[in-house]
Formats: structure tokens, sequence, C-alpha cells
């Protein structure tokens, strides 16, 4: 067994006395983790959870679970962390995954259950990678497509890029524990004894709370989410002053949401991220003239751009897929799948071909109509999607959210004349419906082709 990242407990060591977490407005000290770490690592003894043992955990972020964590990795055990409001379905990771203990904590409390199960890991990937004894870490695709992939990676690959100190920041864990960047956010700040602000709602009410009571400085969410928060007219409500960044990634930033965001936020540095699961987050660096255009790379990443599509050779790659063929191909380069324009350093992400709507040949991309239709007056947010059509293979939906009751007619006709004055005709919708409520999933990222609720 090989847990090389000690220096994390060398750095809490230092600084005993910093609050690592607030949970529930109340403050745990890094010396409080290097004090109850050990107690769970006797747990993980004592239910006979050995080194090599992949284990599903079902819990959101807390001291309590942060500390499990820890436990398991010095274990040298295989985590596989699901949220309580996954959009993985249990039966699917549990399947892939090979686990051989389910371990929940429960939603309000520290408790814990424990479940054994009688499998036995049999995935050659899995295997071969047990046989190094480190511990390793298990994420799954959303699925949206057909059964999650099973991503794992190396946790001694994934915390080495922590090795380097930053300045400390307190910051909010928007990004659910099962999500890459979820965890990469977590293992920032404490890497670099910052302090963790736990919320249980991700929505704007009670982010906009947390950031006001604990002085928040960093907040990473989603566009989607960001722009609920511009619509909430948050800053009119809550004192936001602590915010010294805020971060957004996941799926591509509507330009009018970005403008609005500079408008309310105008001493908020307002940085773009990029990451995959299969690769890690990249170090980032959003051009200063308010655009969508972004440097990504950073030491560890390698990138280019074939028929403009980005590719990325990583040094913090996944070991690989438990359920699909390798990615990457003989050189180690893996295709994002995302399509971008360049501009010397800098990209611009258009979105992924998977979201490509293609309409008699002609292809677009939702993100493109939903710039348009979102900078309407009374419009508070749109997703557009593809319906089946027999004739043009696909045609063009919008389904939009209103801030004040609007006759579908009248709005049919206003969102039609902007996008063709703005767009090609292929790329005007040809249906326009209102939704009955949120285009959000559970993790704040548009939901596309689905019914409204």
């Amino acid at each position: 067994m090989s847990f090389s990242a000690d220096f994390l407990f060398e750095r809490f060591a230092r600084a005993p006395d910093d609050v690592a977490f607030v949970n529930d407005s109340q403050e745990f000290t890094y010396g409080w983790i290097l004090e109850t770490t050990p107690t769970y690592e006797a747990l993980l003894d004592a239910t006979g959870i050995r080194s090599g043992d992949v284990v599903t955990v079902v819990a959101d972020y807390s001291p309590e679970v942060l500390c499990f964590i820890l436990a398991a990795f010095r274990r040298g055990v295989v985590l596989a962390p699901l949220s309580h409001d996954s959009i993985v379905e249990k039966d699917a990771i549990l399947e892939v995954s090979d686990c051989q203990w389910f371990v929940e904590f429960a939603t309000e409390l520290a408790d814990i259950v424990v479940e054994r199960r009688s499998t036995v890991p049999d995935n050659p990937v899995l295997t071969g990678f047990l046989e190094r004894g480190n511990p390793g870490l298990l994420l799954f695709s959303s699925g949206s497509t057909g059964k999650p992939k099973g991503i794992l990676l190396d946790v001694n690959t994934v915390l080495e890029k922590f090795r380097k100190p930053r300045p400390p920041v307190v910051a909010i864990t928007f990004l659910m524990l099962d999500h890459f960047g979820g965890i990469n956010t977590l293992f920032h700040i404490l890497s670099n004894i910052g302090t963790v602000v736990t919320i249980k709602q991700r929505s704007v009410a009670a982010i906009c709370e947390a950031i006001e009571r604990h002085r928040v400085q960093l907040l990473p969410a989603t566009p989607s989410f960001l722009n609920a928060l511009v619509h909430a007219d948050a800053v009119s409500r809550y004192d936001l002053s602590s915010l010294r960044t805020i971060s957004y990634g996941t799926e591509v930033m509507p330009q009018t949401t970005l403008d609005r965001l500079r408008r309310i936020f105008p001493d908020v540095k307002l940085q773009q991220t990029y990451g995959l699961s299969e690769l890690g987050v990249l170090r980032s660096q959003s051009r200063s003239d308010g655009t969508l255009w972004v440097k990504v790379g950073g030491e560890g990443f390698q990138t280019k751009v074939i028929d403009d599509i980005l590719w990325i050779k990583s040094d913090y790659a996944m070991v690989g897929y438990l359920n699909a063929p390798s990615p990457f191909d003989k050189e180690g380069w893996f295709n994002t799948q995302d399509r971008v324009e360049v501009d010397g350093d800098y990209v611009r992400i258009l979105g992924r071909t998977s979201d490509l709507i293609n309409i008699g040949g002609q292809k677009v991309y939702p993100s493109e109509i939903e710039e348009v239709i979102v900078a309407l007056d009374n419009v508070q947010d749109v997703a557009v999607f593809g319906e089946k059509n027999a004739i043009l293979g696909q045609i063009v939906v919008a389904r939009v959210v209103v801030n004040s009751p609007e006759d579908t007619a009248d709005l049919r006709k206003r969102v039609r004349r902007a996008c063709a004055v703005a767009l090609a005709a292929y790329k005007v919708p040809s249906k326009v419906e209102l939704a009955a409520g949120d285009l959000y999933s559970v993790r704040q990222k548009k939901i596309r082709g689905e019914p409204s609720p």
C-alpha cells in the first residue's frame, strides 16, 4: 500500500487552530481533522475494510465525511463517492464498480451504515490497478446516453497537483462530492489551509446566506446557477461583498449572463474553468476583455486543436474506464469532444459535439440559439434542444422560462423574430414552449430535451 499525499497531514499539523470546515455554522479546525481521522481508520479496521477493497460511500460534504475519505485513502481503499442527490443510479454504480462495501452517511447526522457485499472484483482495469497498492477514486459519468462510465483514478496522481501551495481561501463546495470538480475544489481548499463552507441546499437563497454569514471569498458554480443568481437580484438582498472570485464551468456560459455578472460584481474576478474527470482540472486564465475566451493548460497538461476539436494530454489522467474502451490514442492524447474556436493562445468553447442539433444536414449548437433568446426582455432562461423530425432529422425546440406571465403565441413570435434577425434561418426554433418549472438538474446544470415538470 502506498499513499503519497501525507504532505496534506503535514500542512494540517502546522495550522491546527485554523478553521478547516464550517458545517451548520459550527467550526472544525485542522487539529480536529488530525485527531478524528484515526478514529475512522479504526472504524475501517474494525469493520473489516482492507487495502484494495472497493467501497461505495453515499454522502455529502462534512468534516466527518472528509475524515472518512482521508482514512480510506490512507488504508489504500478504492473509493466510489455518491451523492444523496446523484443523477447516477445506485444500482448502476454497484454493478459497474464491483464494490465490496456500501457505506452511507445519514443526511443530517454523522451516523454511518456499513453493508458488506459478496462481490469479488474481476474487472481487468480495476484488478490491474489494485496490484499497485495505491488508493483509488472511482467516479461516474452522468449516464445520459446510456450506462454510466466508471472512471478510475489513482488518488496519488490526483492529489499530486496540490503539492504546490497556493493562497488560502474561504470557499463553498458547490459541485457535488461525486463530481470531479467537487473533489478538486475540496482538496484545493484544504491543501492550502483554507476553509470549506458546506451547504445543505444548492439554492440561490441558501448559498447567498452562506456567503454573507461566513464571508465566503470563492464561489465555484455552474452557468445555470449563476443565471439564476442574476435573475434573483441577490445583490440587493444579501451582502456578497466578501466575494473575490466566481469560477464557472461544466457547461457553456452565455455571454449575456457573463455580461450581467460583470455589471453586478464589478470587483469580482470571473474565471472560466475547464476540466474532465478523465484528465483533471486544467489551470485556466480568462481573457480580460470580458469575453468567453480562455487559456487552458498549465503544468502537467498539453493541448492541441484538430479540426476545431480540443485534444488534451494530461499527467493526471485516469487509469481507465471500467466499462468502456480506452479513449486515449497511442500517444496519450484525449479527444474531449469539445468544439472550440481559437484565437492565439485562447480558445472559446462552443459545446460538446454530442449536443449538436442536425437540421437537414446543417448543424447548430444549442448555446448559439440560447444566447439570442436569453437576452430578450422577460426571459429568465431557456433550454434549446433537438427533437426528432421525419423530414429534417431534427428540428430546434426552445423551452423558455419567463419572469412574468406571457402568452405563448406572443412569446413564440418574439423569439422567432429575434432569432431570424441574428441567426441563419435553419437555426430559428420551430417550436417555442413555456417551461412549467426550472430547467436545472440537482447539479444545477441545464436539462435539455426532457419534459418540463
